[in-house]
């Protein structure tokens, strides 16, 4: 009877999705405290000294008792300051990296550090975004939870020693782990930290099957402390007439060229506030500040917003609420985060995509119900698109929305409406730290060394003209060649032609610092008959691989039949040559 023995690959990978688990664990731990944080902030600074109107989707824990507080605006401008006053100095004081909407700093570790995340870093970062979040920033859980389990695995992977792919998998994985669970949505978490690294819609196969374990993982964990219900409650909504894909056509430009406004704003404040000359601790308080002055008029276009976008799903927010939200988060959103506050942008996405959605349904079903039956389910559908097009990232998003409303029923218009949105922004990206694919990772950069080389054919650059000699030449007769040519080797062939050896100039040179030597050399005493040797169809990939760090200037070239037969040689000086050629083709091209 046969015993299955694993490989050591198997072995190995193995280890690598139990420590994808472990991972799935911390974090979901961590969205725990991540969550538990922000409503404490929230409720105890923001609710009941402030009375800001904390509004919660339906799906969201009450953690903390509210006290009925009246809302008082002078209060709201001073918390936003001085909530944007402490992020920027904890994160500008002890991690700068910290600072924004946190998923680019995990795809810039991924692509460019080799995954490696500073374990000060997800520590700042919960503290300083659940401080932002909780004294009513304009921003969402998704960067802030997505660098913290980056954090981790990244640190992890480094106290294991692990490789620098390794690593890499494990800091997705905490990404992925950590959306999952906070979002109620953990396929959504394994598939969008496979596709939010590039702009193309590319997803990175080596990491999903690890992003699946961590986040399901993390999902389990989390939803033991808060239950198994998804995010939002929703009611049934359902495609039925085929033509209400010319509204939903409608709905993806809109909120396809909106998002493409969004991601303008959003960097042009950036851009803004990093030509103002103050110390950059302070500056998340000016953004603070403005915020808080938007909140005093229309409450709902800061802090989460999931609350609006709860009412809008059931059909009672009105349509002139639904598009200043759209307009006014878009700006809270980018005056919060790109003053240098610390908090996510996919939260805010989806107000931003559920408003404008909502109030586009709205509009279309006042113009003809027969098209628009259902206009609530232009929230769901606006948020897919509009966040498909802003990250780059349609699967992901389309499953996110799904699992974070538990319905089904609109995943066509979803599908649809998030591929012509993605097709309409496809320049524009809230990430900026993506690439465009595997291809223009630094990453991924040696992988793609070796596709190249493997396309070259020893044939397609061997030199054909080449010095030889028979065994039995004199040492002064070789001398003397040696000294009519450029190249420092030179092959020793018999009388029939046969490859018997090479000499190298080097050997000789060594060879004349002895003090005794026979008195009569030949071309058989000094040549080396170890030789290494290539043939016709091989790639040089392998020959390279072949010759390692071996100090070898001329490679025979030899009949794949007979290979005493040389048919050319291939010069050390040529291999480099190429090698760096294709190097600086894959460099331009990053």
């Amino acid at each position: 009877m046969a015993i299955f023995k694993p490989t050591d690959d198997v072995i190995e990978e193995g280890k690598l999705l139990s420590y994808a688990g472990v991972v799935g664990v911390i974090t979901g731990l961590g969205a725990v405290a991540f969550l538990v944080a922000t409503h404490f902030f929230s409720v105890y600074i923001l609710h009941n000294i402030a009375g800001y109107p904390l509004v919660e989707p339906r799906g969201e824990p009450e953690l903390f008792e509210k006290l009925n507080k009246q809302f008082n605006p002078v209060l709201l401008v001073v918390i936003t300051t001085i909530g944007g006053l402490l992020s920027g100095i904890l994160v500008y004081t002890f991690a700068p990296e910290a600072e924004g909407h946190g998923t680019d700093g995990a795809i810039d570790a991924y692509h460019r550090k080799d995954g490696l995340i500073r374990p000060t870093v997800p520590i700042v970062k919960m503290i300083a975004s659940a401080i932002t979040l909780g004294s009513g920033g304009s921003g969402g859980r998704e960067g802030p939870i997505a660098q913290i389990g980056a954090g981790f695995g990244s640190f992890f992977a480094t106290k294991l020693n692990l490789t620098p792919r390794q690593r890499r998998i494990l800091l997705a994985s905490g990404m992925g782990a950590g959306v999952g669970a906070i979002f109620h949505a953990p396929m959504a978490g394994a598939i969008f930290a496979s596709e939010v690294l590039y702009k193309e819609p590319e997803m990175e196969g080596e990491v999903f099957i690890y992003t699946v374990v961590a986040s399901i993982v993390a999902y389990s964990t989390f939803s033991l402390f808060f239950g198994w219900k998804p995010l939002f409650y929703t009611p049934v909504f359902r495609f039925t007439n085929p033509i209400e894909l010319l509204s939903y056509t409608v709905l993806a430009f809109s909120v396809g060229l909106f998002s493409v406004f969004y991601i303008k704003v959003f960097y042009g404040i950036r851009d803004l506030f990093k030509r103002i000359r103050l110390i950059p601790h302070i500056k998340p308080a000016i953004g603070g500040f403005i915020v808080g002055l938007i909140g005093i008029f229309i409450p709902d276009a800061i802090s989460s917003g999931y609350g609006l976008l709860q009412r809008a799903i059931d059909g009672t927010a009105p349509i002139k609420l639904l598009l200043l939200v759209a307009v006014l988060k878009v700006l809270a959103t980018s005056f919060t985060i790109s003053s240098g506050g610390s908090a996510g942008v996919f939260g805010p996405s989806m107000v931003i995509g559920g408003s404008l959605g909502g109030a586009i349904g709205l509009l279309l079903h006042n113009i003809s119900p027969s098209l628009v039956s259902q206009p609530a389910s232009f929230v769901l559908v606006g948020m897919v698109g509009f966040f498909s097009a802003a990250a780059n990232t349609p699967l992901s998003t389309i499953v996110m929305v799904t699992e974070m409303t538990g319905s089904y029923h609109l995943i066509v218009p979803a599908i649809w409406t998030a591929t012509i949105s993605y097709i309409v922004a496809q320049k524009w990206t809230i990430y900026e730290k993506q690439v465009k694919n595997r291809k223009n990772s630094p990453a991924h950069l040696l992988e793609y060394k070796r596709d190249l080389l493997e396309e070259i054919l020893i044939k397609d650059i061997m030199k054909k003209d080449f010095a030889s000699v028979s065994p039995f030449t004199s040492l002064q007769e070789i001398f003397r060649i040696f000294s009519t040519i450029n190249d420092d080797d030179i092959l020793v062939l018999d009388t029939n032609g046969k490859l018997k050896g090479i000499i190298t100039l080097r050997v000789l040179k060594s060879l004349l610092a002895e003090k005794q030597l026979p008195p009569i050399l030949i071309a058989d005493d000094v040549a080396n008959t170890k030789l290494i040797t290539t043939t016709p169809n091989e790639n040089l990939h392998n020959l390279m691989h072949k010759i390692g760090l071996k100090d070898i200037n001329l490679i025979p070239v030899v009949d794949e039949n007979d290979p005493t037969r040389v048919l050319g040689v291939v010069k050390r000086s040529d291999i480099i040559r190429i090698y760096n050629e294709i190097t600086q083709k894959i460099n331009r091209s990053v």
